[in-house]
């Protein structure tokens, strides 16, 4: 039996939510690089006789969809790809009359997926017919689908992103930077390292420096983060680290965007007016390299009054989507567990999520009379 028969289908204000379809969404791995399959699902249950679909090509062997009734001025929006690795799903009780999710994508994105095509749903039983709901690849990953579709389609008026936001409207969203760093050491046998040079050292200082270092501050998106992943040095332990290479991944914000940039270009040419040691610095500039992989900018987002808002730390496909005119950025679940493996989102939080999505098109569409 299945282990979501029991809550096959609950009402919510009388709109019904299909809780078959978001089980089977959940058991479909969907994982950056595999989203083709829920795609495949998606474009056969999701289309009816009331929309039309458009598949468009990645180009990495993953697709977008966009289901469209009528012709868009407003566009509901989440991806369909989740962080590996795949977790399958579960369901428990929460207290008397909720229901916990739990796997991986329940609330990054799928969650955010099924309350979208409820409340479409749901409005195309109302007769309306001017929205659509366009789902993206590869937003883990680089927001590649994002890119894509910007780049083909013209876009329109309104789009809302759905990600975990506890179901708040973003009021802003913090930028990223990404870089790929690599420090040369010089090697040498680890009984005698007077004589070489190892790159781990170099990284350590450059890290102790980075920690120390002020970011400009910001009142509305607060710190500057940064994370170092993909951390390589393929050295024997009595060999001293001939090369390091990792990357640097930042979270800025409008004050520290330019800044982080300035940063990492100035220190890799041996400058040391950011109040890194000198010496350590001109060392630097003979034994690291750095390659700027990209990012966003930090972004400001449409509000709807009536809605609670905050600014947010994490990135999503909005930035990337400039071929619609406005966007806002809200969905059910928290972002604290997204990512993890006790990833989770509650039946309450999706029902509130078809309300706000309701509510913010008929709020949009007075907009756009206007």
């Amino acid at each position: 039996m299945c282990i979501f028969a029991h809550y096959a289908r609950v009402c919510v204000n009388d709109i019904a939510m299909d809780i078959e379809l978001f089980s089977d969404i959940l058991k479909i791995d969907s994982t950056s690089g595999k989203e083709a399959a829920l795609a495949d699902f998606l474009q056969e249950r999701l289309l009816t006789s009331s929309c039309r679909v458009e598949r468009f090509d990645v180009g990495d062997g993953t697709s977008n969809l966009l289901f469209s009734w009528g012709e868009p001025d407003i566009v509901f929006c989440s991806h369909l790809d989740t962080v590996p690795p795949y977790i399958a799903p579960s369901m428990e009780k929460a207290g008397e009359h909720d229901v916990k999710y739990c796997g991986r994508g329940t609330c990054d994105a799928k969650g955010q997926i099924f309350s979208m095509y409820t409340a479409c749903k749901a409005l195309c039983e109302q007769g309306k017919r001017n929205f659509g709901l366009l789902l993206l690849a590869g937003e883990e990953t680089g927001s590649y689908g994002a890119k894509a579709f910007r780049d083909k389609y013209p876009g329109g008026k309104y789009v809302i992103v759905g990600e975990p936001t506890d179901n708040c409207m973003a009021s802003a969203s913090k930028g990223t930077k990404a870089f790929e760093i690599t420090f040369r050491g010089v090697p040498f046998h680890s009984g005698y390292p007077q004589h070489g040079e190892s790159a781990v050292l170099y990284f350590n200082d450059f890290v102790n420096a980075l920690r120390s270092y002020r970011f400009n501050d910001d009142e509305i998106l607060g710190e500057t983060t940064w994370n170092i992943g993909k951390l390589v040095s393929d050295n024997p332990q009595n060999i001293l680290s001939e090369q390091l290479t990792f990357r640097l991944y930042f979270r800025t914000t409008f004050a520290s965007d330019s800044q982080v940039s300035d940063l990492l270009e100035n220190i890799s040419g041996g400058n040391a007016k950011y109040k890194f040691d000198a010496d350590k610095a001109a060392k630097w500039q003979l034994r690291m390299s750095v390659k700027a992989l990209g990012g966003d900018t930090p972004t400001r987002y449409t509000v709807l009054d009536g809605f609670p808002a905050k600014a947010v730390s994490f990135g999503s496909d909005a930035p990337q989507l400039t071929n619609f005119e406005n966007k806002i950025l809200c969905g059910p679940g928290s972002i604290l567990v997204a990512h993890r493996s006790d990833e989770h989102i509650m039946l309450s939080d999706m029902e509130k999520a078809v309300e706000n999505y309701i509510k913010m098109y008929y709020a949009l569409s007075e907009k756009i009379k206007l």
